[in-house]
């Protein structure tokens, strides 16, 4: 591939990124997961920004934390309700 080639696939690779991103807005979400996550950061901010006790009341970033430190495989793929399962089933 010539270096022009590799740019031009880079934006193309780019491109369907940022429309994969845009697809993803709050406003497409279901009602119901939008007012959980409302709920959810209603919870934190409530908490100070801190996680609670319960793995619902931590943020996606802390449950993959919890999840890396008991070396789950495929956490990276996993959303936050995935990653309570692998934990709590990890013990």
């Amino acid at each position: 591939m010539t270096r022009k080639q590799t740019e031009a696939a880079r934006r193309n690779v780019q491109k369907a990124q940022k429309a994969a991103r845009a697809k993803k807005t709050l406003t497409k979400l279901p009602k119901q997961t939008r007012r959980d996550l409302g709920h959810q950061a209603a919870m934190t901010r409530q908490r100070g920004g801190q996680p609670g006790h319960r793995l619902e009341d931590r943020t996606r970033r802390d449950l993959y934390e919890v999840a890396k430190a008991k070396h789950i495989d495929g956490r990276s793929k996993m959303g936050k309700s995935d990653l309570i399962a692998a934990i709590r089933n990890a013990g």
